[in-house]
């Protein structure tokens, strides 16, 4: 009995489709997945339940936003409500502390923007340490 020799073919795979699957997997993935954002400045919303002692004016900044927009700067009147007057006054009222309590008054009838605008300017000085006050109704609870 002769056996004939067969001639050995190397294995053929053809990898095109299996690239095309992972490559479809991950534009899936890539796709789906939620991106984290992480806010640039922590804000710490007072609790309108408790009181806390009052602090020192002068370890302080406190800006107060009118109806109209105008901005008081512990207790001085800014110029306008743009983004550069905002920052000179921050500059000009604590140098180079930036550690020192924010705390953001504004009237409940200010334009958003102007609230924006200041958390913004906040957030590139490099504030840490930022409140928005609110009132304390009482008699609300039921």
């Amino acid at each position: 009995m002769k056996l004939q020799n067969r001639v050995k073919e190397e294995p053929n795979i053809d990898l095109t489709s299996l690239i095309d699957v992972v490559f479809l997997l991950l534009l899936f993935f890539m796709v789906s997945t939620t991106f984290d954002q992480q806010a640039v400045l922590k804000v710490d919303l007072p609790e309108a339940s408790a009181v806390d002692a009052p602090v020192d004016l002068a370890e302080r900044l406190e800006l107060v936003i009118d109806a109209n927009g105008l901005m008081f700067l512990n207790d001085r009147q800014l110029v306008d409500s743009k983004e550069h007057t905002i920052k000179a006054a921050f500059k000009e009222a604590i140098g180079d502390d930036r550690d020192l309590p924010l705390i953001l008054r504004a009237d409940r009838e200010t334009p958003h923007h102007f609230v924006v605008t200041v958390m913004d300017v906040a957030a590139q000085l490099g504030f840490s340490n930022l409140s928005i006050a609110t009132e304390r109704t009482i008699g609300s609870e039921e």
